[in-house]
Parts: C-alpha cells; structure tokens; sequence
C-alpha cells in the first residue's frame, strides 16, 4: 500500500514519548501547542525531489538534529553538493510522536529523527512498508530515578511504592514494569504492590517535588533536573541492563519511496549526521584521567543551546545540560537488536500485538547501504544490521 494513502488510519497508532524537559523549559514545546518551521511547507516530495523536508523532536538525545539543523550544518552540507537542482531543506519540530508518524505517512515529511516506540509505531501501522531505519542517533540516557526521602536504599525497598514514567506503554514504562518483575514486584492491577502512574515530563518533576510519587523512570533531561532540583538519587541507570550498556534511544527512519528518488540527498544528509556524530563525541571523550574535557564539553553545550534556541527560542541551563549530555552515547549504529527486544518486551506487557513472522519482518525496516558507503568512505567501521 502507497504510504501516503494511510494518512486516515494513523491517528490509531499506539504512542509517542517526549523526552526532553525542564522547569524552565518552555512546556509548550513538548505539549503539542507549537510547532517551529524553517522554511517549512505542506508538500511531500516527487520522484528527484528539490526539496528535503526534515522532522524532529527537540531532544537532549537528538542532539545530531538540533545542532545540524539549527546550526544550517545539515542544510549547507546537502545544498553545496547538489549541483544540478536548487534545493531546499525544510525542517519541523514536532511534539508527539504519532504527529511526526502521521506527517512522514502523508508526505508532509521526507526523514526523521525519533524516538524507538514511534519506529514501532509505524512499523505497526504498515509493517516493513514505507519506512525504512538508515542510520543510529543515540544510546542510553534514561535512569530510575527516587525521591531521597522515600525510604528506597536498594532494590529491596520497592514495595508499596508509587512510580511514574512519562507515557503508558513507552520505552520507559516498560523498563520499569521489567524491572520491577525481574525484582520479584508486580503492580497493584497484576496482583502486586507496586503503583505505576503515566506523567507529562512536567507532572513528573511537579509530583516529584510535592512527594506524591516515589520514584521514576525518566530520559535525560528530566534525571538531571530531578538530581539537582529535587533531591533525587539514581537508583538504576539503564545502561547497566544491556548488553555493552547500549540500548536505542534514537533513529533517523526516511519514507521508502523518497529513499528510492532521492538516495543522493539521503546520502548527504547521512554525511552530515556522521560528522555531527563524531563532533559531538569528540567534545564527550573524557581525558586521561577518564574526567570530562571542561573546555570541550561547554564547546558543546554551547553549540546545543544555539541551535535549541534557533528552533524552539528556548534553551536549557548549562550545567543541566552537561551533565545530560555525558550520559547519553552519540551513535550512528541504530543497535537493531535492543529495538527488536524492545519489541518483544512492549508485546509481552501488552502494549501491541505480534503477528508471526513480526521479527523477520521488522528486520527488513533496515537499510544500512548509504550509511555504510558514508561510513567506509570517511575510514570508518561499517555496521552490520
């Protein structure tokens, strides 16, 4: 089925996370009120395209699309390399993620940068159909965050205790329903003791500082803001769960049929990532010592904060930022295995059904084949699906 003709069923997909917060945050940014365009139009794209029209979310773990995109990085990278058609790059923060999907399904957006339950999501709505996952974003930067004064010393001290994560069913709710299996708890409606609550990132920190809830578990930035803003404590970072420490927290995925007409602007835009990437992480690596580069770090957290407040006209404090920042690993692997487990642990809670065959084709949403030309023409590893 032609993606766009499934413009009128997407609004029964399932969920979409918001993970970038902040007290001082603009929360109109991540409620769904606005929406910030550069040169933004309605139209999808044609066979060779003269036009790319980018969707984002604002996000610490996007940080790729906020600093190319709000620096112009990506756009000079793309439109200096096509020589033969006057191109134009288009870019649209959204605020949800069946938003974002419903735009990439209707045509109103070519590629994104998103989060693993809008992939699935998608994947959902047309299997391995219109989408297609053709590079990695970022690892990690999510944590199980408790309230000092709630009594919780260990694993040992869940019991009886009230929860929040940011939306039922998303990539935090349901690390924390296994976490709290794999411990021996369950939750009030399975027979258990344990109360989970589904917050916006702002209730979160609200509830948090009120003692109405115990605990969450919550992306950056929201840990770091309940670390220094409300006398938290991380009780488990989730990175010590998987495999390497490393789990999908970001994705770029791109409509098949703009993938078929235009592969030499994806594989511009592909360029620019994997160079933003390797910037990034060159302002993260830490020095001998294995402490933080001080210099390099406020490097970045600089180049975050323009290009933030060039989109959104906000930006986050400083050392809110940093700190965030270290936690999360910039990546162009899109770890296809942690998104598959990811898969499997939202189905067995409940949250989707898998039909046979779910796995072999939701393998087929990746096509690393420009990634890797990037990657191999830059000296660097190609990565494996």
């Amino acid at each position: 089925m032609n993606s766009k003709a499934k413009l009128g069923i997407s609004a029964a997909i399932l969920i979409g996370v918001i993970v970038s917060s902040n007290t001082g945050f603009d929360w109109s940014v991540l409620s769904g009120q606005i929406s910030n365009t550069i040169q933004s139009n309605d139209g999808g794209s044609d066979l060779q395209s003269d036009t790319l029209n980018i969707g984002y979310f604002p996000n610490v773990n996007l940080a790729q699309a906020i600093i190319g995109i709000g620096t112009g990085n990506i756009s000079k990278s793309i439109t200096e390399s096509i020589e033969d058609r006057n191109f134009t790059i288009n870019a649209r923060a959204f605020n949800s993620g069946p938003s974002m999907v419903d735009a990439l399904y209707s045509g109103r957006i070519d590629v994104a940068y998103i989060g693993p339950n809008n992939i699935i999501d998608g994947f959902i709505l047309s299997g391995a159909d219109g989408l297609r996952i053709i590079s990695g974003v970022s690892s990690g930067g999510t944590s199980f965050v408790v309230r000092n004064e709630s009594g919780i010393e260990s694993v040992n001290d869940l019991g009886g205790k009230k929860f929040a994560t940011p939306q039922l069913g998303n990539t935090q709710d349901v690390a924390l329903r296994k976490y709290l299996v794999d411990s021996g708890y369950n939750t009030i409606d399975n027979g258990g003791n344990v109360t989970i609550v589904a917050l916006k990132p702002g209730d979160i920190i609200s509830q948090f500082q009120n003692k109405e809830i115990d605990g969450a578990w919550v992306p950056e930035p929201i840990t770091t803001i309940l670390e220094q803003q409300s006398n938290a404590k991380i009780l488990v970072d989730e990175r010590d769960l998987w495999p390497d420490g490393k789990f999908v927290t970001g994705n770029i995925i791109v409509r098949t049929d703009y993938l078929r007409d235009n592969p030499d602007v994806i594989k511009r835009l592909l360029e620019a990532h994997v160079d933003e990437t390797l910037w990034i992480n060159e302002k993260l690596l830490k020095t001998d010592d294995n402490s933080p580069d001080e210099n390099k770090v406020s490097t970045l957290v600089m180049a975050f904060n323009n290009g933030l407040k060039n989109l959104t006209g906000k930006t986050f404090p400083d050392n809110q930022l940093s700190e965030a920042l270290s936690r999360i690993e910039f990546t162009n692997d899109p770890l296809s295995d942690s998104l598959l487990k990811i898969t499997d642990l939202t189905y067995q809670f409940g949250f989707i059904k898998k039909g046979s065959g779910w796995n072999d084709e939701f393998q087929e949403l990746y096509d690393l084949t420009l990634l890797n030309e990037v990657l191999s023409e830059k000296g660097l590893q190609a990565i494996n699906k």
